[in-house]
This record gives structure tokens, C-alpha cells and sequence, in this order.
């Protein structure tokens, strides 16, 4: 078995699958051998191009388009790093971001040439990848081994200013591989990816599928009403998300024929059981969810079995921990109605004990490496508990721990308690500042389209959850027709947060004062 992309996607040009379709992008498709004889020369020009002297990081600016699936495939051909840049930052953001990953060159297309413009980019050079030119047969720059970096990944920055992760050619190798086997992908089959390339999860739950199995890939611009229109145009039976886009397909209105389509397997993270559970039945397929992050640096399976709001268990090595001791946090305690009893005790960060997993650090942030591998394990930045019997449950990032008139809270489990709320398709719980009790609770919902809430219907559906915390339920509540998030569907806390106890673009209601009932804001 291969141990490098280089290694997988030289073998893939040479065997059986070669001639099979690798790329549909609307009207048009590539064949592998097609597909990666193009990847072969781009990476000759781009090697071509560059300094010798320099790193060669090639940053990317291409969206979901055969462009980027191009020189992804390029980058690893020719044994170079690329750098995936977020389309939706500009501006001294973007910059930052071009500057931190001490980019030699940039590719754009003509989509994107515009985000550059304006920026001080020094010795930074900016190519259109259709100028590019094959300088000769390729070369590569280098024979890469499987903890070489392959791309350099910035995290969401859900909560602060993202980070490049250096993932190593063995992390789309290893996760490509576990996919192919658990839902047996062949080269028959087509994997859907509207989630960013520049994010990890299309690239180890998406490209790395299709190039493991020889299957074809169908890069997309994600849309939650024409998502199931796509999987059918283009036969789709694969799809991986992230973040909340099972939320927002499900908030469209239901139509008679939605389990009229190709799709099999929907796998990605951060969905809610409930939205597991009716997208599966929707649209007739299986839909598994797991835990991930970019970083890799925590591995956590979902066993048949994981019990409703578990992540499921971690491998070997995975623990609660309390960040000031250093030591395992207690196991949760639950009332017979379910409500976590310990919280002050049991609840910590996810951990890596064992070390730092596939992370092999940030590049150009030594305080930030620090930070996560303290004491000399992986320190996630995820708060979580777990049961007795080693089940493990999310309670949020760091910043999510809310202190409400001396009592601990986390906003993972209020958030799951408000999704149980039929009409409501996102929720997000967090803290606001209050000068009396420490810290407010806020929800922030999206309602589904031509759903209702009134602030009577959710005083007396909160009043019915045995397993809400005695000060859980939310003091302030938004519901607006979208939230803030990234282009991975995260929801954006922090602009959350800064915002305040405000209605933003919806409306405001505000509960009464050690009361239970709730009216509009004026």
C-alpha cells in the first residue's frame, strides 16, 4: 500500500482505473490518466518557476473547481507543499495568511485573481493557472516520505485567528483508506465534495476517498437546495460535510421524491443526532458522523452503539483532563433525569496522552505548538466529558464554558437539549457578560423555513426537558433568519458573542428575571 499521496497517485495514473473518470465539473470530465497527466505538468512549470533557495509553498486560491483538484494533485506529484488560502478571507487577512505560511508563490483563477489585489505581497509571486506552461517532463522537487507535509490546512478560526496545520501525506493516505474500507467505495462509485478543498475535511473525507478507490470526484459549490439536484445530475453516492450543512439541506421544505436519488453514504462531523437521523431518513441513505479536526491530533470512534450526544470513545490514550492540575477529570455523574450532576469536576479538555498523534505542529507558531503539546500531550482545545462506561460527550471549545451565578455550564449539551425543538434547524449557546451573576446564557436559533417558534412554545418546551440545568435555560434568545459562520459551515461564536444581547438581523426575547416565561425586547 502506498504511504504517500505521491506514491498513490503515480500508481493510480499507471493501473486499471487510469481510464475511468476522475473529474465531472458541469458538462465537462477528465479521466485519471487525463486528470493527472495535466496535475504532472502544472507541477513541472510550477517547479519551473521557482526560487531553489526558498521553501516552495504554493498557496492556492481556486475554490472547488478542477483547477484546485489539479494542482492538489500537482502539489503531491511534484513533492511540493501546497498551501490551501480561505476564499473568503481578503484584504490583511488574506495577507497574513499568504505571509505566515511563507508562500513563494500563489496560484489564482480568474475567479479569485481579485482577492490579491491591492496587497503589499513583496517577492510573493501571483500566477494564473492558465498561463502556466510545462517547463519539461516533471522532475519532482523532492521523494516525500509519509510525515512530509502535503498541504499546509489553516484551521476554521472559530475561536481566534487561524493557524496553518502541516498535514503529512500519511493523514489522507490513512483516512482514505479507513473510508474506502468502511463503506466500500470502488471506482464505481461518484463522491460528491461541495465542503472548501482548502479545508481538511474535503481533502481526507472527499479527494482522498476518490483517489484511494479510483472513483470519481464532482467538486461543488455547496448549496442546501440544490445539494439533492446535484447528486442526481451527477450520480452521486458519496457526499462528506462538516459543520452545519445537514442543518441547512434540512431546513428546506421536503418534497415527495427526496429519497429519489443515488446518494448511499453522507459521512462527516459536528451534525446533531437529530439531523443524523432525519437526513438519513429523508434522503434515504446512511449517514455516519465522527470526531475530527484538521490537527488530527485525537482520534475518537462511533461504534454502533454510541449512545444519543456521545462522539463516541476514544482510541488509546484519549482523556478528559483538567487543564490547571494536569490530572484525569472525574467520571460524570448524571440525575436520574440525565442532568450532568459534576460539571465542575468532570468536564476538561480531550487530550492525546500518548503524544501529538498525525499533528505535526503549526507552521511558524511556536507559541501556539506550546500551547497544544503542554506537558507532552495533545491538548485538543475541545471541553468534554465522559461516562462511566468510557462514552464520550462534547461540551463545547474553551471558550465555550460559561460561569452563571457561581455554577459552571457548558453550551454543548443546552445546545443539544434546544435542538430537540421540532421548528428549529441551528442553535448555537453562549456566553453574554453580566456584572451580577458572571455570565448570561444566549441561544441564537435559524428556524426551518415556514416553521414558528413563540416565546410561550419555547418557555414551556424548556420547562419539559428533565435534563436542562437548573440555570441553562438561556436568559437572552435570537432568532434570526441566518448566523455568522466560515466557509465550513461553523457557526462564528466569537461575532456571536460580540455582539451581545442584541437581536442582530432577527428578533430579540428576553426571559424575565428568575422567571420562566419570555417577551419580545423593545
Amino acid at each position: 500500500m502506498a504511504e504517500t499521496v505521491q506514491q498513490l497517485l503515480r500508481e493510480r495514473a499507471a493501473d486499471a482505473a487510469a481510464d475511468r473518470v476522475a473529474v465531472r465539473y458541469g458538462d465537462r470530465s477528465w479521466t485519471w490518466r487525463e486528470h493527472l497527466a495535466e496535475a504532472a505538468a502544472e507541477a513541472s512549470a510550477v517547479i519551473a518557476l521557482a526560487d531553489p533557495r526558498r521553501p516552495l509553498h504554493v498557496g492556492v486560491l481556486l475554490g472547488n473547481t478542477p483547477d484546485m483538484l489539479r494542482s492538489m494533485a500537482a502539489a503531491a506529484l511534484g513533492g511540493y507543499v501546497l498551501v490551501g488560502l480561505n476564499t473568503t478571507r481578503q484584504g490583511p487577512a488574506l495577507l497574513a495568511d499568504v505571509r505566515r505560511a511563507d508562500c513563494q508563490l500563489v496560484l489564482v483563477n480568474a475567479e479569485h485573481t481579485g482577492l490579491l489585489e491591492g496587497l503589499e505581497l513583496g517577492d510573493v509571486g501571483v500566477v494564473d493557472v492558465a498561463s502556466l506552461e510545462p517547463a519539461a517532463e516533471l522532475v519532482p522537487h523532492a521523494d516525500v516520505g509519509p510525515m512530509d507535509t502535503l498541504m499546509m490546512i489553516f484551521t476554521s478560526g472559530t475561536s481566534g485567528e487561524p493557524k496553518a496545520v502541516q498535514v503529512p501525506h500519511i493523514f489522507p493516505i490513512f483516512s482514505g483508506a479507513n473510508l474506502v474500507d468502511r463503506f466500500s467505495i470502488t471506482a464505481d462509485d461518484v463522491c460528491y465534495v461541495s465542503m472548501p478543498l482548502f479545508h481538511s475535511n474535503a481533502v481526507v473525507a472527499g479527494w482522498a476517498v476518490a483517489a484511494t478507490s479510483g472513483a470519481t470526484i464532482v467538486p461543488a459549490r455547496f448549496s442546501a437546495s440544490g445539494l439533492i439536484d446535484d447528486v442526481r445530475r451527477y450520480g452521486a453516492t458519496y457526499l462528506n460535510y462538516v459543520g452545519k450543512p445537514l442543518a441547512y439541506v434540512l431546513a428546506t421544505p421536503e418534497r415527495p421524491d427526496d429519497a429519489d436519488n443515488p446518494l448511499r453514504v453522507a459521512f462527516g462531523n459536528e451534525a446533531s443526532d437529530r439531523d443524523i437521523e432525519e437526513f438519513g431518513r429523508r434522503f434515504g441513505c446512511q449517514v455516519v458522523d465522527g470526531f475530527g479536526s484538521t490537527e488530527s491530533g485525537v482520534t475518537v470512534t462511533r461504534p454502533p452503539g454510541t449512545p444519543p450526544g456521545s462522539i463516541g470513545q476514544g482510541l488509546d490514550g484519549v482523556a478528559v483532563y483538567d487543564a490547571a492540575t494536569v490530572t484525569e477529570c472525574e467520571v460524570a455523574e448524571f440525575s436520574p433525569e440525565g442532568v450532568l450532576l459534576n460539571a465542575d469536576r468532570a468536564v476538561g479538555q480531550l487530550v492525546n496522552t500518548q503524544g501529538a498523534g498525525m499533528f505535526q505542529g503549526y507552521y511558524n507558531d511556536d507559541s501556539a505548538n506550546a500551547e497544544r503539546m503542554a506537558h507532552g500531550m495533545y491538548w485538543s482545545g475541545d471541553l468534554a466529558y465522559k461516562d462511566a462506561d468510557g462514552w464520550i460527550y462534547l461540551a463545547g471549545r474553551t471558550a465555550d464554558w460559561m460561569r452563571v451565578d457561581g455554577e459552571n455550564l457548558a453550551a454543548a449539551p443546552i445546545e443539544r437539549i434546544l435542538q430537540r425543538l421540532p421548528a428549529v434547524a441551528l442553535v448555537a449557546v453562549y456566553a453574554v457578560p453580566d456584572d451580577n451573576v458572571g455570565d448570561q446564557v444566549m441561544a441564537a436559533m435559524v428556524l426551518h423555513d415556514e416553521a414558528t417558534l413563540s416565546p410561550e412554545e419555547l418557555a414551556a418546551f424548556l420547562s419539559d426537558q428533565p435534563d436542562l440545568p437548573a440555570k441553562g435555560r438561556p436568559r437572552y434568545v435570537r432568532v434570526a433568519p441566518e448566523l455568522p459562520s466560515t466557509a465550513t459551515n461553523k457557526v462564528l461564536k466569537r461575532e456571536l458573542v460580540a455582539q451581545g444581547a442584541t437581536a442582530g438581523d432577527g428578533v430579540l426575547w428576553v426571559r424575565e428575571d428568575r422567571g420562566t416565561a419570555y417577551s419580545v425586547a423593545s
